[in-house]
């Protein structure tokens, strides 16, 4: 059998030094049938501010995608990498929402209010199966539970090829599983450096702009100085660490100075034209 591709796209893009780019979107039929054959290299399905729906996310993310387009590349690998935020803060320690959207086949997480070393230690948890102590890369212990059929069947592989898949990247360098911490508390950056150092698995910190303007008394003055402040702070400690940050709200003003402040996996929204992905991958030497 051939060695399986790289599927997750996003993943591929950074591994490559890449600036990946995937908007926010609901989950529903239309927006994956456009956006599955567009350039974004992922989509994050919005869960957190609208119905968490199972049955809706698993429709969709099989409308994103396409038999023929699977047939012309010649791989496994989906054109663009479905990924949801899902509803529970980091404080609520939830891990039953991962395992539903991780069982349907996504292949990424957006973790909201990811404010500690011990919540960013959950959400990496809740994102791997268990494994022996004396395993390699055991630490952050899995807690998944084991219910392999739909994502393996969603990702065309065998149950043993999905174990050996399903685990969180840049921590298992095969991984495809992508967590995504939201940095959008006053706490949030003071814990990151430590979050940063203490919790592998994550693979990108993306900030959080709506609910850090509020806290800093300045709601959604994405601009000014205060905010400003903060989120460059956050940047700098994610490139201390090596760790990849994201920006929820790129548009025609700000993506030439977010592309070349080092923001490496920008939202911009999903426009029917998807003329600003065009312009980040222009500024990103991607076109």
């Amino acid at each position: 059998m051939a060695e399986i591709p790289r599927l997750n796209g996003v993943i591929k893009a950074l591994e490559e030094g890449k600036t990946a780019f995937a908007p926010f979107s609901n989950p529903d039929i239309e927006a994956a049938t456009a956006l599955g054959s567009s350039k974004f290299d992922g989509v994050v399905y919005e869960m957190e501010h609208g119905p968490f729906d199972s049955p809706t996310l698993r429709d969709t993310l099989q409308f994103m995608l396409s038999r023929r387009q699977i047939l012309d590349s010649g791989t496994l690998a989906p054109a663009v990498t479905p990924m949801v935020r899902i509803p529970p803060n980091g404080g609520e320690m939830n891990q039953w929402i991962a395992k539903q959207v991780l069982d349907l086949g996504v292949y990424g997480i957006v973790f909201p209010h990811v404010s500690s070393v011990d919540e960013a230690w959950n959400a990496v948890r809740a994102c791997r199966y268990p494994r022996l102590p004396e395993a390699p890369l055991y630490n952050p212990p899995g807690i998944r539970g084991d219910a392999p059929t739909r994502a393996a069947r969603y990702w065309g592989l065998g149950q043993q090829e999905y174990y050996a898949r399903a685990d969180v990247w840049p921590l298992a360098p095969q991984g495809e599983v992508l967590v995504i911490i939201q940095c959008e508390e006053v706490r949030a950056i003071d814990n990151l450096p430590a979050i940063l150092k203490e919790v592998p698995g994550i693979g990108v910190v993306l900030i959080g702009e709506g609910d850090l303007s509020q806290e800093l008394g300045r709601p959604r003055d994405y601009e000014h100085p205060v905010v400003q402040d903060a989120i460059t702070t956050i940047l700098n400690t994610c490139k201390e660490h090596n760790v990849v940050c994201g920006h929820p709200h790129p548009d025609a003003q700000n993506m030439d100075r977010l592309v070349e402040q080092g923001f490496r996996f920008l939202m911009p929204p999903a426009g029917r034209s998807f003329a600003l992905l065009e312009k980040g991958w222009q500024l990103t030497s991607r076109s």
